[in-house]
């Protein structure tokens, strides 16, 4: 069967059981969608790719060269199918280890999508209002500080310029995606 949303919101969970992980998929969710409204492409697909992006990282974490690539054994168990540019996007946002070359708005998209999810929930973290009230030149100057969320990819935030879109419109983008489920992400 051909994946959609309800069937990976029901899959998720038998997979991911840590909260931060299941929290990381639901923002990496919503900011792939405002991305394919931004860009004029399948918003459901995108969003889809953003929530099962990680579905493999707790069997994986210790072994990063099977990240994502895993993912298309448990969806193959789970007899579920994927669009070939969906296993694309997703085996290439670890291009590093898997090989998988981005190539396509929707590979750079998820790459920095799901990258820039962990530098605004640290910024939201060190604000008293959390997410809210949140700008995107503010944002920028965090993404500078390479010690603050050290352990979030730059570059990979970066790719999002392969897409047209340039960062701190991104960043916009992407916060504002965050705080519409601020409430569901703990903020």
């Amino acid at each position: 069967m051909q994946i959609s949303l309800e069937i990976a919101r029901e899959i998720l969970p038998k997979y991911l059981k840590d909260k931060n992980n299941l929290t990381h998929s639901r923002e990496s969710e919503v900011v792939m969608r405002a991305l394919a409204k931004r860009l004029n492409e399948d918003k459901e697909k995108w969003a889809i790719a953003g929530l099962i992006h990680d579905l493999d990282w707790e069997q994986t974490s210790d072994n990063p060269e099977k990240h994502a690539l895993q993912i298309m054994d448990i969806l193959k168990k789970e007899e579920i199918e994927l669009p070939e540019d969906m296993e694309h996007a997703i085996q290439s946002h670890n291009e590093e280890y898997t090989g998988v070359k981005r190539e396509s708005n929707f590979d750079y998209a998820l790459a920095a999508g799901e990258s820039v999810t962990g530098l605004i929930y640290a910024y939201a973290l060190m604000r008293p209002t959390n997410l809210e009230g949140m700008k995107a030149k503010s944002l920028n100057k965090k993404f500078k500080n390479l010690q603050f969320a050290a352990n979030v990819s730059r570059e990979l935030i970066n790719d999002i310029e392969k897409t047209g879109i340039e960062r701190s419109e991104f960043f916009t983008i992407a916060i504002q995606a965050m705080q519409e489920i601020s409430d569901e992400i703990g903020f």
